[in-house]
């Protein structure tokens, strides 16, 4: 049985990890939890490194704001990556530098943004769509997320940022990790002849590992 008051914590704890880290600056970025009766969901206009666990957004299952302060305006993505991903516990949505770049170059492949150049991305993240732009806070968003169906656990929102589902709130924050990594390595290697994984190497990995 999940504790919220131990899940506040950790949902504070690690928040304030990735902003010390440089993966979120000023207010950028925002992070959920599944609780059995709804979900936590860090405050709009709140830095990540500055969350008071008692302040965090309280959603029923209906998503109406319950308790704590306002939720941010990214509620529709975490909402529809929580409904289309049963198996998903946290979402987390980073303004994250390399990831973010990525999503801002014209010829990024919308349909397999982020190849599988490392094991770790592969086994923590799986394939990554590129979603069209649309401005923050904009239930398209959400729209766009439940038309994927739950094929995808991470997705590039075009010139906004990464959006990373996991079975932990660990989990999603170490996916996010690998997420800005390898595409900080694929922007590096741009230009450069790259080796990707094979398409047996990759069957090897997630018959071995799954995801983690």
């Amino acid at each position: 049985m999940i504790d919220e008051r131990t899940t506040r914590l950790e949902m504070s704890r690690l928040c304030k990890s990735l902003f010390d880290r440089g993966f979120s600056v000023g207010t950028a970025g925002n992070v959920s939890v599944r609780l059995p009766d709804g979900m936590l969901m860090t405050p709009t206009n709140v830095r990540l490194g500055d969350l008071e666990p008692e302040r965090i957004s309280k959603l029923d299952a209906n998503g109406t704001h319950v308790g704590g302060d306002a939720p941010t305006k990214e509620v529709f993505l975490h909402q529809a990556m929580l409904d289309t991903l049963p198996e998903a516990g946290a979402v987390v949505h980073l303004h994250s530098t390399w990831a973010t770049a990525l999503s801002c170059l014209s010829d990024t492949n919308t349909d397999d943004c982020v190849p599988p150049l490392t094991p770790y991305v592969v086994m923590r993240v799986g394939p990554v769509k590129l979603l069209p732009y649309v401005k923050p806070g904009d239930p398209r968003m959400g729209d766009m997320i439940r038309a994927l169906n739950g094929q995808f656990s991470a997705v590039l929102l075009g010139n906004h940022g990464p959006v990373v589902a996991g079975k932990t709130l660990a989990s999603a924050v170490a996916a996010a990790e690998e997420l800005e990594e390898t595409c900080k390595l694929l922007i590096a290697l741009r230009g450069l002849p790259m080796r990707m994984l094979s398409s047996d190497n990759v069957a090897e990995l997630n018959a071995t590992f799954g995801r983690i």
